[in-house]
């Protein structure tokens, strides 16, 4: 198995029990099942005999495996399910599972020298934008990276409160603002490194991203923002039409 690890960020080690605790939360490796040898693991994925074994011991920590002199490792639990963020398909939803995130802004441009990637079918750009970056984290741990382009004449009513903020909550709570359209489309991707460092996961582990575009009654792009969630973090549901 061909793997890249990340060089920054989480030590490899916890990659590597990542990637063995997501076969345990899948299935591939049941309840009872024997892991494979220390040296079959040290091969499979090109990595040191003490970087398996922290890996080993990282697991036995949570009590999804246990070690057995003499016999190997078996697999005794699995993951708990805290994938918490549930995709929304309303504003009003959205905004209230954002009420506890705790935001962080990592690069703001209030004079961004590109414009938004804005699509044909989109809407009308506006004339000018800000740009954000910010990194969402929920009990201390990250979440999501999110690339904001807001409206700058949007931005300016609220600056301090859009530097510090959650944006949708508080987009929904200006009187003056309106959101006559809201789309998004989530697709599945890998982590580049740059992106694994930032929600602490190994690079090529899969994410959820989303890209989310609100218009006013004119048809003006107000908002446009591409979010990168961890794939461990995310839970879609949908009611089917029979």
């Amino acid at each position: 198995m061909n793997v890249s690890f990340a060089t920054s960020g989480p030590p490899r080690y916890r990659q590597l029990a990542d990637l063995l605790r997501q076969r345990i939360a899948r299935g591939t490796w049941p309840s009872g099942h024997r892991l494979p040898s220390l040296d079959e693991l040290v091969g499979e994925f090109g990595v040191a005999r003490v970087t398996v074994r922290q890996c080993i011991d990282v697991l036995a920590r949570e009590g999804l495996v246990s070690p057995q002199q003499g016999r190997g490792t078996f697999v005794t639990g699995r993951p708990k399910d805290e994938r918490w963020f549930k995709v929304s398909t309303t504003l009003d939803a959205l905004a209230e599972l954002t009420h506890d995130t705790e935001p962080r802004l990592v690069a703001i441009d209030e004079s961004p020298p590109a414009p938004p990637p804005l699509r044909s079918d989109d809407g009308t750009p506006a004339p000018k934008y800000v740009f954000m970056r910010r990194i969402h984290a929920r009990a201390g741990e990250p979440y999501c990276v999110i690339n904001i382009h807001l409206d700058r004449r949007i931005f300016k009513r609220q600056a301090r409160r859009f530097r510090a903020e959650t944006v949708i909550p508080l987009l929904l709570a200006m009187k003056d603002v309106t959101i006559a359209r809201a789309r998004q489309v989530l697709t599945i991707g890998t982590a580049d490194l740059e992106l694994a460092g930032m929600l602490g996961i190994a690079m090529n582990a899969p994410v959820a991203e989303v890209r989310r575009v609100f218009t006013d009654s004119d048809g003006t792009v107000i908002y446009l923002a591409e979010v990168t969630y961890r794939a461990d973090a995310i839970h879609v549901e949908m009611d089917l039409k029979p």
